[in-house]
């Protein structure tokens, strides 16, 4: 009899990278690109250039849907990038 092999769910993944206008202290975090492995289920369509990172956050880590912030790196004062996974 062939052995069963079960395939183990991997995490789903998403990538963010924002900006901030320069010209305007205290600028809204804007996303510039978003990578998805895996599903951002229902949040697909705030993660679009130019939509704004907090609606998107609000989304992404709302109780229901899940995901959880595993890293995160400024990459100059007015720029940075967020890794959130859901198990």
């Amino acid at each position: 009899m062939p052995r069963r092999v079960k395939a183990v769910r991997q995490p789903d993944l998403v990538l963010i990278s924002w900006s901030r206008n320069p010209l305007v202290p205290g600028s809204a975090r804007r996303i510039v690109a978003a990578r998805v492995i895996g599903s951002a289920a229902p949040c697909r369509q705030d993660l679009r250039p130019n939509a704004l990172l907090s609606t998107a956050l609000a989304c992404l880590q709302d109780h229901d849907v899940g995901f959880k912030i595993v890293f995160r790196k400024m990459t100059s004062d007015i720029s940075g990038y967020l890794l959130l996974q859901r198990n």
